[in-house]
Formats: C-alpha cells, sequence, structure tokens
C-alpha cells in the first residue's frame, strides 16, 4: 500500500470537505497521514496527536508558529519551521511511514522539503497565493515531480518553474445532489421566487447586485446561505429587508435542499481578490442542480460556461438576466448543466490524479 504524507492548507471537516481531503481520501489503496496547519497561534489542536478518520486515513493539526517570523531574520525563521518538522517527522515515525509521497498545497511547504524523507513530490495548486514571496512557490514547482493547477492561469503562471504541469480543476460531490432524492422544503410559506447564494458571507464579498435587486424587485426573494462575517458593508442594509433570508450556515448535506428550494442560483465576486479563472466548487453545486445560473462578471473577463451561465457585468444588467433566467423553459439547458456537473465530479478528477501519478511512476 503506497504511503501519501499530506500536508493540506485546510483542517480535515466532516461537515465541509476541502479540495484536499475531496483528493487524498478517494486516492485507492494508499495509507494517508494528513497533518493541517494550527487554526491560530494559541491553537493546542495538535497535542491531541494523530487520530484515526478513516480505516487508511489519520489527521493530525501541526504545533502552531507563535508569532510571524520574516524570512529575513534566518535564525528564528529556521528554528520555527525545525519544530514542525520534527513533529511531522516524529508522526511519522510513528505510523511506520518511510519514503511517503509527499504531497504539498501552499508555498510556506518548501520550508519542510530538507526536514522530510520522501520518494517524490507532489504540489497542489490550487488559487493564486499573495501572501507568501513568490519564490517560494516557484522553487516548491520546481522541486515537484508532478504540479496539479486548478486552472489554465495557475498553469501558465507556473509553467517557467515546472514542465510537469496537469490541469486539475475542482470538484463536487455529485451523489449529494441527485436530482431525484426526496428533499425536504427549508422554506414553508414562502411563494416568491427565490434566488439564492451559497457559501460564506465574507467581508469581501460584492452583496451590491443582491441589495440592488431586492430593493428593485420586492416580489422576488434572496436568499444568503452560509456563515457570515459581520464587517461585509451591505448586511446593514440587506438585514432591513423583509424579502432577504440568512438562515446561516448549514451542513454539507443541507445544502443540496436550500439550493433545490431556489429558482435562480446567483454567483457573485470578491472584492477583496482579483481576478481568476479557478471554477469555485459552488457553481458545479448550481450547474448539478439544473437550475439558472446568474454570475457577476469583471470587466473583459472571459465567460466559463456562456451556454449554461448568463453572465452580467453591471447591477441593471443583473436584475434583467435573473428576469430572463426565472422565464427560462425548465428544459432549455438543465440537462446541459447537470453533464457539465457530472463532468467535474470528485471520482472523474481522482481518477485523472491516479492515472497521471501511475504513469509517472509514483503510485
Amino acid at each position: 500500500m503506497k504511503q501519501i504524507l499530506c500536508m493540506s492548507s485546510e483542517p480535515w471537516s466532516n461537515r465541509l470537505p476541502g479540495r484536499t481531503q475531496q483528493i487524498i481520501s478517494r486516492l485507492r489503496d494508499a495509507q494517508i497521514l494528513y497533518f493541517y496547519p494550527a487554526q491560530s497561534t494559541r491553537d493546542r489542536s495538535y497535542l491531541k496527536g494523530v487520530r484515526q478518520v478513516r480505516p487508511n486515513v489519520a489527521v493530525c493539526a501541526l504545533p502552531p508558529i507563535r508569532f510571524p517570523i520574516p524570512e529575513r531574520r534566518r535564525f528564528f525563521f529556521q528554528m520555527a519551521w525545525n519544530k514542525v518538522g520534527r513533529f511531522i517527522r516524529e508522526n511519522a515515525a510513528r505510523h511506520r511511514f518511510t519514503e511517503p509521497l509527499l504531497w504539498t498545497t501552499h508555498p510556506r511547504h518548501i520550508h519542510l522539503l530538507d526536514q522530510l524523507e520522501y520518494s517524490a513530490l507532489v504540489y497542489d495548486c490550487d488559487r493564486a497565493w499573495e501572501g507568501p514571496p513568490p519564490h517560494w512557490e516557484g522553487s516548491l514547482a520546481q522541486a515537484a515531480d508532478v504540479v496539479f493547477a486548478a486552472s489554465p492561469l495557475l498553469a501558465d503562471r507556473l509553467s517557467p518553474c515546472s514542465a510537469n504541469i496537469a490541469l486539475l480543476p475542482n470538484g463536487i460531490n455529485l451523489p449529494l445532489f441527485d436530482p431525484y432524492a426526496s428533499r425536504f422544503d427549508p422554506m414553508p410559506g414562502v411563494s416568491a421566487p427565490i434566488l439564492g447564494w451559497s457559501g460564506t458571507i465574507r467581508a469581501g464579498l460584492d452583496l451590491s447586485p443582491v441589495l440592488y435587486a431586492a430593493q428593485a424587485r420586492p416580489d422576488w426573494g434572496f436568499l444568503l446561505l452560509g456563515g457570515v462575517e459581520r464587517d461585509n458593508p451591505f448586511l446593514r442594509q440587506l438585514n432591513k429587508l423583509s424579502n432577504v433570508y440568512l438562515p446561516g450556515p448549514r451542513p454539507a448535506t443541507e445544502v443540496p435542499d436550500w439550493l433545490y428550494r431556489c429558482q435562480v442560483l446567483i454567483d457573485l465576486q470578491r472584492t477583496d481578490q482579483p481576478f481568476d479563472d479557478v471554477v469555485s466548487p459552488r457553481l458545479y453545486e448550481y450547474l448539478a442542480t439544473g437550475k439558472p445560473v446568474v454570475s457577476m462578471m469583471w470587466p473583459d473577463q472571459v465567460e466559463l460556461f456562456p451556454d449554461v451561465v448568463y453572465g452580467a457585468h453591471n447591477l441593471e444588467e443583473f436584475v434583467i438576466l435573473c428576469e430572463h433566467a426565472l422565464e427560462e423553459d425548465p428544459h432549455f439547458v438543465s440537462r446541459r448543466r447537470m453533464d457539465r456537473a457530472a463532468e467535474a465530479a470528485w471520482p472523474q478528477r481522482v481518477g485523472e490524479v491516479e492515472r497521471i501519478l501511475t504513469t509517472a511512476g509514483l503510485l
């Protein structure tokens, strides 16, 4: 059985599993040791040690680096990473890991390469990292035997550093969106057409299209499903509107019920993030329902799914396209949307990962 030492950028979650977890947990005939970063400088989760979450998967938090240490303070910087590396080595030894495949997901993992013994290196890049110095990611990509990139732009950005880049877009846990499953009505008594959004309402999420449309069309209902960061500048006004619903976060198993309850699904932009071409899992989830999707677009943005998604470039166009979406024939492109989602099912994505790694002799 192949041993894989996974350095994740996100915690293991039974409620909302992320990209790394979705991929790693589906790799067949592999023993996985999954490490994730401390969530704060006071996080003591690492003291709990390794816990078994699946027969072949064990997870463990890493000790925190207690304060930001600039790389120029070489002694203290190296001392902090030595501590993390030693912790990983000790736990890997307890689980009898010897020269495993090292799976990395963040530019900072470059500082662990000299600390660990491994047979091969994979770097999975799922976003444009803005914080770390560019040379961290460049060095990691250069050292990797295989680089997976979540979008063409990410692949282009890393291409000077590696000749072994494979495109691996995000995916979807498709069985959750079975169109024939029985579903409960999470909004009983609401007769207005519902336009819905799903995801964490972060401070930088541009909710101006929702505010504009909710004020222009009080006969429509707007669902914002997910956790809320209270410093979003639009929330105060949205909370005053009777046709805006914020039910808070829900388990992943309930999200499909809420999405199927909507007549139209909407995709919004983050003002604190520049445009990139990474397709979010959210959009694949929207497509899996077959429902019409209206997405806000950046100026000059090339539409990723022009045949199945309505793309709006300003507030007025957003309302007009929502009207068109509400009037859409249910059989117009619903099947095509669901087919697009089916192509992105995680087993399909992981099958491609296994094919590439096997061909390269890494699995």
